[in-house]
């Protein structure tokens, strides 16, 4: 899915624009025990408390496609039959009134997720009549494509607020309100199925993750029982030490510059193009601008053997995982150094009487703990 898919969806998540009727739902304590289950009608419910409602569900479209939004890909074998697609396929065609197909699913959830605390299991089921976009772009509200028929998951920690002192106008008095539960942004869910140009694609889901280096692999294992890439974070972890065990020799300021400010201008021209699919680098790709930076065939040809091992031979990453588009960081085990992405000019390393040193180029502003001083 794309950007512009996923915002068309997050604009039903309004009280007066969705046809969500009721939204299904079970709290677990932090023994993995179901202690309340509800099936809470959207109707029944003051605007707030459906907004509310709403806008848990709506954050798990929310964040970076490729950072929090991850799309999940079934096999034909899966979709054709599997237990798993099926269970989903059940709770979806059912509009969640297969009782036994919601308690499996709370199950399996509860199975496989680790997570400290209190949570809230959320389940809800739309059906989006698609408006229908002439070739031009125009979108026609009285014409209708198909209806879009989906599940939407969202998991939320439940913590309890921490007692203070509250003023009571009326009574003229202080006291301490006795603690209560909220329930927080989820912390991981899911779309099924995928909205792909704007039709249903049985064949993919789209997983949220709030913590981009945590996105809890044991849950899309019993749900889609489908592999999932690695963390966003780790992404960049891993890169980042590729680089620096196989470039050897060629691993220098200039070319660790030199390969973010080509990832960063491939990110740019993404952008200006305004292509709705987002951008991703296959490992060729990537070796590609490794050469292009300076770096010779034989630690080039070592970065690709390790990039197999750490991401696999197919694997398709984005380059915003791979390196930060606002600014270079340099770092001793003493002094940590952040320069915007775009003044990496300013930076450069030399070696004076045998000692290295990180230099900076300061002409006007230099500010020590708030203190502007000279330097002459």
């Amino acid at each position: 899915m794309n950007e512009k898919e996923i915002a068309e969806l997050r604009r039903r998540f309004r009280p007066e624009k969705t046809s969500i009727t009721h939204i299904r739902g079970c709290c677990v304590n932090e023994n993995r025990e179901i202690v309340s289950q509800f099936d809470q009608s959207l109707a029944l419910l003051s605007q707030e408390e459906s907004e509310k409602f709403l806008s848990l569900l709506r954050k798990t479209l929310s964040g970076g496609i490729g950072k929090n939004l991850v799309d999940i890909t079934f096999t034909t074998q899966q979709v054709a039959d599997s237990p798993e697609h099926r269970l989903l396929m059940a709770l979806r065609s059912s509009a969640l009134k297969d009782e036994q197909a919601v308690q499996t699913f709370f199950q399996q959830v509860i199975g496989s997720l680790s997570l400290e605390g209190n949570y809230l299991i959320l389940l809800a089921r739309d059906a989006y009549d698609v408006p229908y976009r002439s070739r031009d772009g125009e979108r026609q509200d009285d014409a209708s494509a198909e209806v879009f028929s989906y599940l939407l998951c969202a998991v939320c920690p439940v913590k309890q607020t921490k007692p203070g002192l509250s003023y009571h106008i009326r009574e003229n008095e202080f006291c301490t309100p006795a603690p209560d539960w909220l329930v927080s942004a989820p912390e991981l869910g899911f779309l099924f199925p995928a909205f792909d140009e704007r039709t249903t694609n049985l064949y993919n889901a789209l997983y949220y993750t709030r913590d981009t280096a945590e996105n809890h692999p044991e849950v899309v294992d019993a749900l889609f029982r489908s592999p999932i890439p690695m963390p966003a974070s780790a992404q960049k972890e891993t890169f980042q030490s590729l680089l620096g065990d196989t470039l050897g020799a060629d691993c220098s300021l200039e070319v660790v510059q030199a390969v973010q400010e080509q990832l960063c201008q491939l990110i740019q021209e993404h952008k200006e193009c305004r292509q709705a699919e987002p951008l991703t680098l296959s490992k060729g790709t990537v070796t590609c601008v490794l050469r292009s930076c300076g770096v010779s065939d034989r630690h080039a040809e070592s970065f690709d053997g390790k990039y197999d091992e750490a991401f696999g031979p197919d694997a398709a990453l984005s380059p915003g995982n791979l390196v930060d588009t606002r600014q270079l960081e340099l770092r001793t085990p003493d002094v940590t150094i952040r320069v915007s992405a775009e003044r990496g000019d300013l930076v450069d390393t030399r070696v004076i009487d045998g000692v290295k040193y990180i230099l900076i180029r300061a002409d006007e502003g230099v500010q020590v703990n708030g203190v502007n001083v000279q330097i002459s």
